[in-house]
């Protein structure tokens, strides 16, 4: 028998993750050796750091999301690993790759100190940096990321930088009377929703799409025929996102009275009201302001895509 090394445990589990339901006991195995740096946290740990990471919002506000809809929701797994516990200074939101379009979903990262996190990243392999992956965290650690990433031998990745915006009062939201046929998406209109999105990938970010409709909240207006036109979905942060309408139905207060619908929704169920606006989509970030939706200058979140 031959004995693996590290970098060849990293193969075998990308040839695992896309084998037999058998394989996936021996692939969770090969998961804990490469996160041996780091603790996943268990059910009433989650609990725990649930209340812990409220205390540092806004910085911590997307993996606090995370943690939140997973004490909750049953939905795609992933994996919270920590540096330490119950102490932590680096807290990691990782999706478990059972699937190859699993890739596409969002690591997340919340760090109390810089010096931790390079610490981690340094010394843990949370992840491939050799293939496909989307990393959020806070703007303040882009150079920091940046360095890390040639080390680790990806010279070229890109970012996109978001506003965070929260609403603090949802329940000062009022929806106006309207004729308008509000609905839930359905698995029916993964197609149309991964079609218009600004980042789908078709095939690649289908399975994200799905997850998303099915799994957590979402409004959308039909048309005559039942057929959405506007619509805006839920991440599994519990971040609102993905708000489009199609061209020919804009201008009319569509966008506007969903993102009211959802927001009451989501407050009316005890979830945090937010959302992440990129700083170039102004037409967007004028219909939340209008709403109420503050951004903290101090706090902006960004997103590192590598396409390898």
């Amino acid at each position: 028998m031959k004995l693996l090394n590290k970098e060849e445990l990293k193969k075998a589990e990308e040839e695992l993750r896309y084998s037999c339901p058998q394989a996936q006991q021996v692939l969770v195995l090969s998961r804990i050796n490469i996160g041996a740096a780091m603790k996943v946290l268990g059910k009433e740990e989650l609990k725990k750091a649930e209340e812990v990471l409220r205390h540092y919002f806004p910085q911590s506000q997307q993996v606090y999301g995370f943690v939140f809809m997973m004490n909750r929701i049953e939905g795609d797994p992933k994996d919270v690993l920590v540096d330490r516990w119950p102490d932590f200074n680096v807290l990691f939101i990782r999706p478990q790759l059972l699937e190859k379009g699993d890739l596409f979903k969002d690591m997340c990262v919340f760090t109390k100190d810089e010096t931790s996190l390079r610490s981690v990243l340094l010394s843990a392999d949370i992840f491939d940096w050799k293939q496909y992956f989307c990393l959020s965290l806070d703007v303040c650690h882009v150079e920091l990321i940046r360095s890390i990433a040639v080390n680790r031998g990806v010279p070229n990745i890109r970012n996109h930088v978001c506003h965070t915006m929260m609403l603090q009062d949802p329940s000062k939201l009022t929806t106006e009377r309207s004729p308008l046929r509000v609905s839930s998406l359905n698995e029916s209109h993964v197609a149309l929703v991964n079609s218009t999105w600004k980042f789908g990938c078709g095939d690649f970010s289908d399975r994200y799409v799905r997850e998303m409709i099915m799994n957590y909240p979402s409004c959308c207006v039909l048309d005559s025929e039942g057929q959405p036109v506007s619509w805006i979905l839920t991440y599994a942060s519990g971040a609102m996102g993905m708000l489009y309408t199609m061209p020919e139905y804009r201008q009319k207060g569509y966008a506007k009275a969903l993102v009211v619908t959802l927001a009451k929704k989501l407050h009316s169920e005890g979830y945090p009201v937010f959302c992440f606006i990129e700083l170039n989509n102004q037409a967007s970030y004028r219909v939340f302001s209008s709403l109420g939706f503050t951004a903290d200058p101090s706090c902006r979140a960004t997103w590192f895509i590598c396409e390898q």
